[in-house]
Formats: structure tokens, C-alpha cells, sequence
């Protein structure tokens, strides 16, 4: 299973719930690999504890092999030599790095949006895989949703979030129509959710009357996640008793039933 973690809007948590259900389902014994599309690097962060510097070691490698820019030509590499092992058993990582903003311009021009998912297809070994992509549309983002099968909606309960979504949908439709008719929106992630506030309950209510598909689970505001980002442990490892790790242990079993 692809599943790629998207939002047009930044700070929604992406990186956050990338990793923190990709270490779920390695705990539960899975072979599971995080893909890092978003220059910033914050799941690659999160996983091994701190940036890669050497892209050769990284997703840059393997777009700029599909570039023809490796020393004997290109197209010849698939993924499996930018796969790095984290601390957690079952669970792997290719990171992200700098070098992907020059390249973006050069893949777009040269069409080379359908390489990850060819490269993804071959890719042997791994039970789930969770993408983690850009705050905005562009050839990451589009080559991830090209190459996935479900796609997940970070929300984070604000007006202008939920503006953002619908313009968003609309962006994953036409991706689906006309590059990966696969692809399926498998739901919308609430997060930092705050219950006894007015505006997100009711933001939440809207978008099921909708008829939205918002997952039942909800994810609560902590000051766990950023403890846990700043430890570089998944908060299964970092706080496996804590209410926000059972509510993602929640959302995991919710999407893989």
C-alpha cells in the first residue's frame, strides 16, 4: 500500500502524522518505508535524528539519476540505494535534501513526473509505504500523488483550512483524472484538535454534513509532538502509553481495517 500525506497548506502536521503512523504499522511488525519529499526535511529529521548531508545518500539521487547527471548516464538506479535504516526495527527512511529545489525545474521540463512511481512499482520488500510531500502543489507533490493509492488530508480546524481544502480536493480530482485514476482520498485527518473549543467542533460538523469524508478519528493538540520531534522518537516509542499515542494507534487501525 502508497499513501501519500498531503496539504497545500503548511503546518497541518504532515511530517508529524507521516511518521508517527509509519512507526505504528513497522511496530506492528510490517516492513514500512517513509518517503521524504518536502525540502524541509522534518521526517527525515524525525526518523534518523538529523539531515543528510551527502545527496547521493538521499531522494535527490534518485531524480537526479532520471536527469541523466550520475556519472554514467542516468535512469539506470531505482530507489533501494538511498533507503536508510532508522533506530526502529522494520521501519526505513529516504530522506529528503536541498538539492531538490534546483532539480524541481529540470524534471518538470524533461516530464519525468511518472519516475517515482515506475521506480515505486519495482520496489520490492515493503508492506506499506507513507510519502510525505511539499506544502504546496508542484512536481514533488503531483509525483507523489501519481505514485500513491490513498491519499490522507491533514486538517488543522481553522477557517482558512478549510478554504484550503476545497481547492485542494479539486487539485487531487484532477490528478486522479488525468494521471492515476487509482488514486482514492481515503480521508481527512483532524488535527490538534481541541473538543471543548466552539470553532473546531463546528468546523468538523460542517464538513461531515458535507458529506466530506472525515475520518472518526481525531488527533488532540500535545505538547508530546514536539518532545518527540526534538528526541527523534515516533510517539510510540517516545510515549507509547500517552492519550495521543493510542489516538494514533486509533487512526492507524481506522485506515487499515
Amino acid at each position: 500500500m502508497r499513501r501519500v500525506i498531503f496539504n497545500q497548506k503548511g503546518g497541518v502536521g504532515k511530517s508529524t502524522i507521516t511518521c508517527n503512523l509509519a512507526a505504528i504499522s513497522a511496530v506492528e511488525g510490517k516492513k514500512t518505508l517513509v518517503i521524504d519529499l518536502d525540502i524541509q526535511g522534518n521526517s527525515t529529521q524525525y526518523l534518523l535524528g538529523a539531515k543528510v548531508g551527502d545527496p547521493d545518500k538521499t531522494i535527490a539521487h534518485f531524480f537526479k539519476d532520471n536527469l541523466g547527471l550520475g556519472l554514467f548516464g542516468g535512469g539506470k538506479e531505482g530507489l533501494e540505494s538511498a533507503i536508510h535504516e532508522t533506530p526502529f526495527p522494520n521501519l526505513y527512511v529516504i530522506p529528503s535534501h536541498p538539492d531538490l529545489e534546483a532539480l524541481q525545474g529540470r524534471l518538470e521540463s524533461r516530464y519525468k513526473i511518472f519516475k517515482l512511481k515506475e521506480a515505486l512499482e519495482k520496489l520490492e520488500g515493503f508492506e506499506h509505504i507513507y510519502i510525505d510531500t511539499p506544502p504546496v502543489l508542484n512536481f514533488y507533490s503531483q509525483s507523489a500523488l501519481i505514485a500513491a493509492e490513498k491519499c490522507l488530508i491533514p486538517f488543522d480546524c481553522d477557517t482558512f483550512a478549510r478554504e484550503a481544502l476545497y481547492t485542494l480536493m479539486r487539485a487531487i480530482a484532477e490528478v486522479k483524472a488525468d494521471h492515476n485514476d487509482k488514486l482514492e482520498i481515503e480521508g481527512i485527518v483532524v488535527n490538534q484538535y481541541q473538543k471543548q473549543a466552539n470553532l473546531p467542533r463546528q468546523l468538523v460538523e460542517e464538513l461531515i454534513a458535507e458529506g466530506l469524508p472525515v475520518l472518526e478519528t481525531k488527533i488532540s493538540t500535545s505538547v508530546k509532538v514536539r518532545e518527540s520531534h526534538s528526541d527523534a522518537q515516533p510517539l510510540i516509542h517516545y510515549a507509547p502509553s500517552h492519550k495521543l499515542t493510542e489516538e494514533y494507534r486509533a487512526l492507524h487501525s481506522e485506515i487499515h481495517k
